[in-house]
């Protein structure tokens, strides 16, 4: 029996000072091999997967106890653009969603979308292709049909004095395995770029 459930935000802090460990060394997973050939394996520095390898088991372990005791994936963010201010719900990076955080992920959807639409008028779109190494101009009717065929949503936004680059995210399944494709096709996403004209997206 377990006396006290970890919040999400204590996850949070518990994944981030693990990663720490791991990455100063604290932390090593031994019995990780580059090759599997020990021949090889002796000439191959390994202490950077040993690292990587502890943090990611370790980060599994906390994923089996979010499903245990279902503590939430989800943080709650603002975003304020061009006067305008959004809050909506986000699964951390390092956290999973589990099914009621997909269901509020995707009850947030169409907020997300009108603020994106009130705040991408009259700006350039483009939708990130080959892996985000290449954009293609696309037109808002393209948006809504990629919203048609997507779960959820995100948005973020990177401003500067005279750049302004708006980022809607649009997903399906697990939005942690979403963004690098490695969940597809069960999860997935688009990203669409606004930019002010005569801009190119950076993010």
């Amino acid at each position: 029996m377990v006396s006290k459930v970890y919040t999400t935000e204590e996850l949070i802090n518990i994944l981030a000072a693990e990663r720490q460990a791991c990455l100063k060394g604290d932390r090593l997973k031994l019995e990780v091999n580059v090759s599997g050939n020990p021949v090889i394996d002796q000439f191959i520095r390994t202490d950077g997967l040993q690292k990587f390898t502890a943090y990611q088991d370790f980060k599994a372990a906390i994923h089996e106890y979010q499903k245990e005791y279902l503590v939430s994936g989800i943080i709650w963010r603002e975003l304020t653009v061009k006067g305008k201010t959004i809050n909506y719900p986000e699964v951390d990076s390092q956290l999973i969603a589990l099914p009621s955080d997909l269901d509020i992920l995707k009850a947030a959807k169409s907020s997300i979308l009108e603020f994106w639409n009130e705040v991408t008028s009259e700006m350039d779109l483009y939708l990130s292709v080959n892996n985000s190494k290449q954009y293609q101009q696309i037109i808002k009717a393209d948006v809504d049909r990629i919203a048609q065929r997507t779960e959820w949503a995100n948005i973020c936004c990177f401003e500067k004095s005279n750049f302004l680059e708006i980022i809607l995210q649009l997903g399906w399944g697990q939005p942690q395995e979403a963004c690098y494709k490695r969940g597809f096709p069960n999860s997935g996403s688009e990203f669409i770029h606004a930019v002010i004209p005569g801009n190119y997206p950076i993010g």
